[in-house]
């Protein structure tokens, strides 16, 4: 059993990656128009398979794990979760770019924009190892519960490497460098996926509060991070594409989650 999860979590987590990797390399050789045409498509779909992993199986799942007279504790884990997420990203360790226009990175560092290289190698690999343990802790709780978080994470990984490969190419990076960066960022996702298998085997009790954390996670991305970028569009046709391509990310967690159950 343990040999098996251990494929399972490694499998799943490079994955994610390579999914990330793969479409930026397409994403590069696109015209900036088309470009930008993609990204709120990718974001619209991203809120939805989150929001679904979040609150259709993820918490759930870590409420039944914990037992009925801990919910309290859950809530106020994800609430703990939602509240370091925030201060991560007002330290810039973990604030997400979905356009080249990105506060973060460019409004101080147009004139030395080699700088953000760095930066932005630090903030997402950190946020990729995050999501490698938060995998790696739903293969552990369930099988089907890991699959369901490895469908939401790389949802939200094509947006977000597709970001930071814009902003990269903003700041004066080559397409190359650009793309070496995105590799070794999401390398750290299978890094924290292996961590998290080795460091959690027998805490089993932790569990439910971990997959807590995945919950905070998945909401604070969804809704402070991604959705506020779909404002920008208006336009009615846009909008309600938008709300179309939620509901599909929903509907694809939901009808995996009903399928694998």
């Amino acid at each position: 059993m343990h040999d098996s999860l251990i494929i399972w979590i490694f499998s799943a987590s490079l994955l994610v990656g390579i999914v990330g990797v793969a479409l930026v390399f397409s994403y590069a050789s696109l015209p900036v128009f088309a470009r930008l045409i993609r990204i709120p498509h990718f974001i619209s779909f991203s809120i939805g398979s989150l929001l679904g992993a979040a609150l259709l199986a993820l918490l759930p799942h870590a409420i039944e794990e914990a037992g009925a007279e801990k919910v309290h504790v859950v809530g106020a884990t994800v609430l703990i979760g939602i509240l370091v997420f925030f201060i991560l990203e007002k330290m810039v360790l973990w604030r997400h770019c979905h356009h080249e226009e990105c506060e973060a990175h460019t409004e101080d560092q147009h004139g030395k924009g080699q700088a953000v290289g760095p930066l932005v190698l630090i903030g997402d690999s950190l946020h990729n190892f995050i999501h490698g343990v938060l995998i790696a802790a739903s293969f552990l709780a369930d099988i089907h519960l890991g699959v369901i978080t490895t469908i939401a994470v790389a949802a939200h990984e094509i947006p977000q490497e597709m970001g930071n490969f814009v902003m990269l190419l903003h700041n004066g990076y080559s397409r190359n460098r650009a793309l070496l960066i995105n590799v070794f960022a999401s390398s750290a996702g299978v890094v924290g996926a292996l961590v998290a298998y080795h460091s959690l085997q027998g805490m089993h009790l932790f569990l439910p509060y971990i997959l807590s954390i995945a919950v905070a996670n998945c909401l604070y991305i969804a809704m402070a991070d991604l959705l506020p970028t779909l404002h920008e569009h208006t336009e009615h046709q846009a909008t309600a594409i938008q709300v179309g391509l939620i509901l599909v990310g929903v509907l694809v967690i939901f009808l995996t989650h009903a399928q694998l159950h």
